[in-house]
């Protein structure tokens, strides 16, 4: 039987743990954004290179980029520069220094007016697809990257939609799969749709890589997109508080579909959004991730027997000259387990009970996979690039039998909150199954400087909020806290055997004495608490009414 209603998910309901979200509204920001490139060459280079690829105008029905006086300057004048396009339309710039001998540094800046609209979107496209136009029909095709023509995917993409009519039914099925599958790690060891089915996690690569294989599996073009995103945080009106959301300021790959009325819409798998902010900025699409490689490449020749390789930095700046929101979501009882917020759309479905097993990868993961790391007595969200200096971290390819290499792009980012501003005080839940007598509490800070005291305070529960003041750590001056490179444990005694307690839900708050500036490591999503388990309130709120759309990295340690 079908039916036609104004739904963003067209599978029916889980009613307990469904966190599926309905948004409308709207964005509109005028942005100015800058990019800058700091290269450095070494002994024995006879050739650095770089691509730029100029973003475009680009219009959908929910994210609208009209981009304005782009400029590209830099501090040596190249000894060559070329324009051209490559098979998926990117216009690319590419430039050439011969035997470079002083630093050089690429600016590049634009002002873009981006817009997001909630709108309910209409949609009759039916599934399976039938009359796709020569250019969709190229985002059709398997790479090593997007397995789409892998018996396994096939099989597993089938299934999922078997009963679909409308292309959307077929498109959320895949994405509600794939969100409630894959949880974020910050630095996988391969970027391909297998490892994270094999691993049941990725980063945003992998979350377009598998998403795009599905799809493809069954007829339906996606291609990849590459560009930044901005760190401007945004409210969304939600269940009567505010939900905020944030993303790191980096480079970011996500996904658009076609849709044969609507054209190509954007999807951000990796942000369990089925459509994307305008803290997006576009600029380069292709088949996967190893074809979407010139925007920042840099490339170098040196001479034979010498093996050094350029110091590289690269900074992405923003600054929202306008920024207009009205937002507002709604829960439904049906969707994923896991957060997800969809624009309202209307389309004709077959409706179907989704089960929580056909979240389960297709290879059955080794023991312990999905376990969190550690001692019995150790639990937390554990796992982020400990030490790492998010700048000048790149992919080097550097080949042994020849004089040339490569630096790629990367997408690790800096996902990180300022802590401890003037007047807000923020907190992250955690669940204890078992009675626990704590010792320590570690979390994921880096220091910037400052001065003041900071320690932990144990908080219980009121409501899926913050509750009373249980125990508070003992504290640590920031003049002792040592400088170091990218985020590090800074772990926070509680030897005083206060910190006893049983099962139940408690919370995490970082507090503090004069005018520390220090930032606290998150993870996209939430690996290991509920949705709504990290907070923050402010001087001038009354309740922790604020929930956050991701989850600080902490750890605890005690003793049954």
């Amino acid at each position: 039987m079908k039916k036609a209603i104004a739904a963003a998910g067209l599978v029916a309901a889980i009613v307990c743990r469904a966190e599926n979200y309905l948004i409308q509204g709207g964005q509109g920001s005028r942005i100015d954004y800058t990019m800058e490139q700091d290269i450095v060459p070494f002994r024995g280079c006879i050739q650095m290179s770089a691509s730029f690829v100029i973003p475009k105008d680009f219009e959908s029905p929910s994210y609208i980029q009209d981009v304005q006086n782009f400029d590209i300057r830099f501090s040596v004048p190249p000894t060559k520069q070329r324009r051209n396009f490559d098979a998926r339309g990117n216009e690319i710039l590419s430039v050439d220094w011969i035997n470079p001998a002083q630093p050089i540094r690429v600016r590049i800046s634009i002002q873009s007016q981006n817009r997001t609209l909630l709108d309910p979107l209409e949609t009759r496209a039916v599934f399976p697809l039938a009359g796709i136009p020569a250019e969709a029909q190229a985002y059709l095709r398997p790479t090593r990257l997007v397995p789409s023509s892998d018996p396994q995917i096939i099989k597993k993409a089938r299934q999922l939609t078997a009963s679909s009519d409308t292309e959307f039914d077929a498109v959320q099925k895949i994405l509600i799969w794939l969100i409630d599958l894959i949880q974020y790690v910050q630095r996988p060891s391969q970027y391909d749709a297998f490892f994270s089915i094999r691993t049941g996690k990725g980063n945003c690569q992998n979350f377009s890589h598998l998403s795009a294989a599905m799809m493809r599996a069954v007829g339906i073009p996606v291609r990849i997109v590459n560009g930044v995103t901005l760190k401007q945080p945004y409210d969304v009106a939600i269940n009567g508080g505010t939900l905020t959301l944030r993303m790191a300021q980096g480079r970011h790959s996500w996904i658009e579909v076609f849709f044969p009325d609507l054209g190509w819409v954007p999807f951000d798998p990796q942000q369990t959004q089925l459509f994307v902010s305008n803290r997006y900025i576009r600029i380069e699409v292709g088949l996967d991730n190893e074809e979407t490689v010139n925007d920042g490449g840099i490339r170098w020749k040196r001479m034979p027997g010498f093996k050094g390789q350029p110091e590289f930095r690269e900074t992405i700046a923003s600054d929202f000259l306008q920024d207009q929101i009205r937002l507002t979501a709604e829960k439904q009882d049906y969707g994923p387990r896991k957060l997800m917020l969809s624009p309202v759309v209307s389309s004709d479905f077959a409706e179907v009970v989704y089960e929580a097993s056909e979240a389960a990868p297709l290879v059955v993961l080794p023991s312990g996979v999905a376990a969190a790391a550690g001692a019995p007595d150790t639990l937390g969200n554990l796992d982020f690039p400990e030490g790492v200096d998010f700048l000048d971290t790149r992919e080097l390819v550097d080949d042994p039998d020849s004089d040339e290499a490569v630096l790629r792009k990367n997408f690790l980012v800096e996902t990180a909150e300022y802590v401890t501003t003037q007047g807000c005080q923020y907190a992250q839940t955690f669940i204890l199954d078992d009675p626990l007598k704590i010792n320590q509490v570690g979390l994921a800070l880096h220091k910037f400087g400052g001065n003041g005291q900071i320690w932990v305070e144990l908080m219980n529960d009121a409501g899926g909020k913050p509750g009373g003041v249980i125990a508070s750590s003992d504290m640590l001056s920031v003049d002792a806290m040592k400088f170091k490179p990218g985020y590090s444990w800074i772990d926070f005694s509680f030897a005083g055997g206060s910190a006893r307690l049983q099962p139940g839900r408690y919370w995490i708050a970082l507090a503090y004495t004069g005018s520390p500036v220090i930032n606290w490591f998150f993870t996209y999503g939430k690996p290991t608490g509920p949705v709504d388990g990290t907070r923050f309130i402010s001087m001038f709120d009354e309740t922790w009414s604020h929930s956050l759309a991701y989850e600080f990295n902490y750890r605890i340690i005690g003793e049954n």
